[in-house]
């Protein structure tokens, strides 16, 4: 990833319903939503929750399938984990004590779970 790209990315996100539509397709995955629940979900008109999540498209933050007369729009997980890879990436110089931290943090969210025998 580039600063050009990041950047949009990160422009994408610096508002508050595009924030808030991609964070609920985060809880949403792997199903997606309809663009027209994401609408009702966030309170806003069809036409504009469709701008937001063209913006949230070009900046490579979601994706959409169109499934008979819907359109289902997921986040793009491996969109956001190069975003993530990108601003990390030259996490604390390098010192991996001061980042471990960090890394400790975003684990638990995202660690598989554990079947029980």
């Amino acid at each position: 990833m580039d600063n050009s790209t990041a950047i949009a990315a990160l422009g994408a996100l610096a508002q508050t319903t595009r924030l808030e539509t991609f964070r609920l397709l985060v809880r949403h995955e792997p199903d997606g939503i309809p663009a027209g629940e994401l609408a009702r979900l966030i309170d806003v008109p069809q036409n504009t929750m469709s701008a937001h999540l063209a913006t949230l498209s070009r900046a490579g933050l979601v994706t959409s399938e169109r499934q008979s007369r819907s359109i289902i729009y997921r986040a793009d997980l491996s969109g956001l984990r190069e975003l993530t890879l990108f601003l990390l990436k030259d996490c604390c110089g390098g010192s991996t004590e001061l980042c471990a931290p960090l890394i400790a943090e975003l684990t638990p969210c995202c660690a598989p779970e554990t079947k029980l025998s």
